[in-house]
């Protein structure tokens, strides 16, 4: 039976989290932007890792899901911290990363922290640097005004209510870009990303394979797929790269 509970991480912020139990390498799922650990990918990667016996994490970043704290007071540096405190202090041993969107960022930076613990990385539509190429970059000039003047900005989301993106975020987001130089991290990559992605253009995930300094990396492309990767068919091609990097069959 999975284990929950509310980690403080320090600051009376409690952090929800449910535990798989299992044998290692443990998968942690990192979600993305304004997402939690009750998508389908999450909910699915669980139930992969039941079936092998695996032992998994899923949690919620602050301002997140049931997690305390507002979103607009978080930050990629504050999901990264986040990310650290569930995993030191719920796994031991060597862990597998999977990223989807923002979690890839986050991913990286945790690869970056803890590069002993970290035996493979899997991300789907990663999204490292977001705020910078995709945010920022595509902002019009009255747009950056805004969200300099008021600190934030709200954005139309075809995901439900508009997105709000703050001048933290942005500089923050700035401060921790990861695509600039190598990335140091030398175990096996594995980069999902739809083409069909409206949302993080899939050539990003290129980028991302040529800056890690790993040189065990693959790319998988799915020409119809989006930016959730969350239809069966793409729950299967995830199953399968899990599988792959567990030596299994990744039904």
């Amino acid at each position: 039976m999975a284990a929950s509970g509310r980690l403080d991480r320090g600051d009376g912020t409690r952090l929800a989290w449910i535990m798989h139990p299992g044998r290692g390498p443990t998968i942690v799922f990192l979600p993305g932007f304004h997402s939690d650990m009750t998508g389908d990918k999450a909910t699915g990667l669980a139930a992969y890792a039941a079936r092998h016996g695996h032992a998994m994490l899923r949690f919620d970043y602050s301002g997140h899901g049931a997690s305390d704290g507002a979103f607009l007071d978080g930050s990629i540096g504050t999901w990264a911290a986040d990310a650290l405190a569930v995993i030191d202090a719920l796994t031991t041993g060597q862990i597998i990363l999977v990223g989807s969107s923002m979690g890839g960022w986050i991913a990286l930076l945790t690869a970056i922290a803890r590069p002993e613990r970290v035996a493979a990385l899997v991300g789907i539509a990663a999204a490292p640097d977001f705020t910078e190429r995709l945010m920022w970059d595509a902002m019009a000039p009255p747009e950056r005004a805004t969200l300099l003047r008021d600190g934030v900005l709200w954005v139309p989301s075809q995901y439900g209510d508009p997105t709000p993106i703050t001048r933290r975020l942005i500089e923050d987001g700035r401060a921790r870009r990861v695509l600039d130089a190598p990335i140091p991290f030398t175990g096996p990559v594995r980069l999902l990303h739809g083409q069909a992605d409206p949302d993080v253009p899939w050539e990003l995930a290129l980028t991302i394979a040529s800056t890690v300094t790993s040189t065990d990396v693959a790319v998988t492309l799915v020409k119809d797929g989006d930016h959730r990767l969350s239809r069966p068919q793409d729950l299967a091609l995830l199953y399968r790269t899990i599988g792959g990097l567990l030596g299994e069959d990744g039904a």
